[in-house]
């Protein structure tokens, strides 16, 4: 499985609807200073279920909304899509069978915050079951930011121990096991 597109649309800089197309074997987004890579890194990260504001460089979750310049009016929706290309049947469950799949989070100055999976209403929670154990989610090791490998050579045991987790596909099946207990 792969990310093949992001779609942007009144997400922190990106005013008007972009469209990022990832070719296979794409590893790094790379720019100069202030063309919008950590809008992009923060966006992959708050489509895949993120609920801290300060995790995304913001105060609150509307703070991900474009908020508009000198030349340019606010928006009042923020929308992110990321369509997965899994030809080779890598999620687990009832997405297996499906050869793509989009996830999309949305939220309006109101902070009604709502996700779709393949265009149908979900929770985040079904996001977050999907990926869980594949090094996809809000905090996933795929996605290795600034200061991130400081943060690992820093870590604390009990961290190191849930990020190897994470790596070797073992937190989707602590994560059962922590609600069968409960």
């Amino acid at each position: 499985m792969r990310l093949s597109s992001l779609k942007l649309s009144g997400f922190k800089s990106f005013a008007d609807s972009t469209t990022l197309n990832f070719k296979a074997n794409r590893t790094a987004v790379v720019g100069p200073n202030g063309c919008g890579k950590s809008n992009v890194i923060d966006a992959i990260r708050w489509v895949m279920g993120e609920s801290n504001a300060r995790q995304l460089r913001g105060g609150s979750m509307q703070d991900v909304i474009f908020t508009g310049t000198s030349k340019r009016k606010p928006v009042g929706v923020a929308s992110v899509e990321l369509r997965f290309d899994n030809t080779y049947g890598k999620l687990g469950g009832a997405y297996n069978a499906y050869n793509e799949l989009a996830v999309r989070r949305q939220v309006t100055r109101e902070g009604k915050s709502e996700y779709f999976l393949n265009g149908t209403r979900c929770r985040r929670r079904d996001i977050t079951d999907i990926f869980l154990g594949t090094g996809l989610g809000p905090r996933s090791y795929a996605v290795i930011e600034q200061g991130m490998i400081n943060r690992l050579v820093d870590a604390k045991p009990e961290e190191m121990r849930i990020f190897i987790e994470e790596a070797a596909g073992v937190s989707r099946y602590q994560a059962r096991r922590r609600e069968t207990l409960q």
